[in-house]
């Protein structure tokens, strides 16, 4: 599963969760989901600002993203080397070494067991120009992260097949 960093809340309230479970839901209107478990305190912050970003972390990042993904709370922060920069279109900020940030607006949020589908229609994102050439990605250029047991990630073959 490709994996992600959930940003969350604003100002002294920002923080970063790590998260497997998020996918395009539709084109029109964009939308993408996240299942988020009401136990963490990203969960609390989207509900309360009813906005997120979803950066997408490169190999480069495994250690913030490892930080993000057992410890909790804002105070995490503080052991993460990433620099929060503000998004272009919502409060929640957007992580500057990351590949690429959406910006998404919460337009649902359903219980599914226990965790929450939230809902976010994006609203705004950038992305590392070099790694997105023509706006797809380049495997080539960037070790994109997956998650493939627990302490255990991947990056995709540097090589593209294509179906004729």
């Amino acid at each position: 599963m490709r994996t992600y960093l959930i940003v969350s809340g604003q100002g002294e309230e920002s923080n970063v969760m790590a998260a497997d479970w998020v996918t395009v839901l539709s084109h029109r209107p964009t939308l993408i989901g996240v299942a988020i478990s009401p136990k963490r305190y990203t969960h609390r912050l989207i509900s309360k600002y009813r906005e997120f970003v979803i950066s997408v972390p490169s190999l480069e990042m495994l250690e913030d993203v490892w930080i993000a993904g057992t410890k909790s709370g804002p105070s995490k922060l503080r052991e993460m080397n990433i620099t929060l920069v503000p998004s272009t279109k919502v409060g929640t900020p957007s992580i500057k070494e990351a590949l690429a940030n959406i910006e998404c607006k919460v337009i649902d949020a359903r219980e599914y067991g226990d965790h929450t589908w939230f809902v976010g229609e994006i609203v705004g994102y950038t992305y590392n120009r070099e790694v997105f050439p023509r706006g797809k990605p380049d495997i080539t250029r960037a070790n994109f992260l997956a998650h493939a047991a627990w302490t255990d990630f991947v990056t995709f073959e540097k090589k593209i097949h294509k179906a004729e």
